[in-house]
């Protein structure tokens, strides 16, 4: 792997128009024909460590830790991936409706379903810039 440099992050998704916005730090790297965006996300339950996969024009978001989840985007597909918690595990399903990626930028936009209920339309900005240690 490339090296790894350091980078600050702002993701801001938005669930059925509801914002969110989370800023961390974390690392930027390429191998190969991929690209890798690692950051560790503090929420109550725990940290998470979160790895985002840019490869191909698709986008993979890997999540460890108090919760653990796998979500794969693929443009104009439906995909399936997995949603664990302390209090059990569930199946979700995206179906990736944009997928936007640029120098410092990944958006995607999807509608979610978990255990095959509708949990909504998501729309995720991930920016990244490099910073210095």
């Amino acid at each position: 792997m490339s090296a790894q440099i350091p980078v600050k992050v702002k993701v801001k998704t938005v669930i059925n128009k509801e914002p969110y916005e989370l800023t961390a730090f974390g690392r930027y790297s390429e191998k190969g024909d991929s690209t890798y965006l690692q950051y560790d996300e503090m929420m109550p339950e725990g940290t998470i460590h979160t790895t985002v996969k840019l490869k191909n024009g698709e986008v993979l978001i890997l999540r460890k830790g108090a919760v653990d989840m796998r979500l794969h985007f693929i443009p104009n597909k439906t995909t399936p991936g997995t949603f664990h918690t302390a209090h059990g595990s569930m199946l979700t399903e995206a179906k990736t409706k944009k997928i936007s990626i640029g120098v410092g930028q990944v958006e995607v936009r999807y509608d979610l379903k978990i255990q095959g209920s509708n949990a909504g339309t998501y729309q995720m900005n991930i920016n990244y810039e490099e910073v210095s240690e």
